[in-house]
């Protein structure tokens, strides 16, 4: 352990007008605590930055409640356990939890996870093996309920939910089809990932393009993006088809997030279902046990852009909203 007194943490400072920029964070330099009977003290390793972040700082009624201003920016962690005074938790266990946008944390072990970094790299517990994998996992399985020669189609394919939905799609048989922005990630998908297609929604032609990518229809849909993406997905869509709606991130800064092909919904009796992956903590085991086994063998993989020290935090974290990172986005603490 480190004999440094203080470490850094990210506040939110104020809630964004729009797009978020960097002076809505402040850098802090804080007391490591003294731990109390019961608590952990983790240095983290590694941040996980995700698109939810960013309607946690608003004040609008969402899903959970509003990240506070002043405080450390909410965020998944993983690192090492430095001080323990929890019967359940030794120095030098590997651990991953909710401990925000900081180089320490304190935890009373609720929501903190042992993991195993023999055969599975410590970053990939808050992607591939976290709650990305989860994510992907969950909506996939309990949601589009996938069936051999079935076409599934996911928007923001390369990125660290979108590449593991792909990936089991294939797995269970089914022709996987993605949507990306830029040429450098639809190759990553098809080359490197195994998706029988990928179509670019910067080259002009959505429509065009997913109509011959998806030449018999779209059983099942895992959506990331909203808006234009969404739509085109409408329209290609089968009876009975299945949408697991993850987020929406073409509306995050306020943009308007327009249908025009809700008829579809009518016409070909889709079934819509949103959801919130941490909702569904009772599935976590099973999930992760799967997507652990698959990592470590190497037959699930995954890419990661890493930012270095906390003070990259928000420029990177803008940066995801805007789709400049390539997989995974992470910081790199240590």
């Amino acid at each position: 352990m480190s004999t440094s007194t203080t470490y850094k943490r990210m506040v939110l400072a104020s809630r964004p007008q729009g797009q978020v920029v960097p002076e809505n964070f402040r850098l802090e330099e804080v007391p490591v605590p003294t731990l109390k009977d019961g608590q952990v003290l983790i240095r983290n390793h590694f941040l996980s930055l995700d698109p939810y972040m960013r309607g946690r700082m608003e004040e609008s009624k969402s899903y959970a409640a509003p990240q506070p201003l002043n405080e450390v920016m909410v965020g998944g962690t993983v690192g090492e356990v430095v001080a323990s005074k929890n019967p359940a938790f030794a120095v030098g266990d590997k651990v991953q939890g909710m401990l925000g946008w900081a180089e320490m944390g304190v935890s009373d072990g609720t929501m903190l996870r042992k993991v195993d970094t023999t055969h599975v790299p410590m970053s990939a517990y808050l992607g591939a093996v976290g709650m990305p994998g989860m994510t992907a996992w969950y909506g996939l399985t309990q949601i589009m309920h996938p069936k051999p020669g079935e076409t599934i189609v996911v928007s923001a394919a390369s990125g660290a939910v979108g590449s593991v939905v792909g990936q089991l799609a294939k797995f269970h048989g089914c022709r996987a089809v993605g949507i990306a922005g830029g040429a450098e990630k639809c190759a990553y998908a098809v080359n490197e990932l195994g998706f029988d297609a990928c179509v670019d929604y910067k080259a002009g032609n959505l429509a065009g393009d997913l109509a011959k990518a998806t030449p018999n229809g779209i059983d099942a849909v895992f959506e990331n993006v909203g808006g234009e993406v969404f739509d085109a997905c409408l329209a290609r869509m089968n009876p009975f088809g299945r949408i697991a709606l993850c987020g929406l991130i073409a509306g995050y800064s306020g943009e308007p997030i327009p249908l025009k092909n809700v008829r579809a919904f009518l016409t070909m009796r889709l079934n819509v279902q949103g959801f919130i992956v941490s909702e569904h903590m009772e599935l976590w085991p099973q999930g992760l046990t799967e997507l652990e086994a698959l990592v470590a063998i190497g037959k699930l993989k995954f890419r990661e852009s890493i930012a270095q020290g906390l003070e990259s935090a928000p420029d990177a974290f803008i940066g995801l909203l805007k789709g400049r990172n390539f997989g995974k986005q992470l910081v790199k603490l240590i």
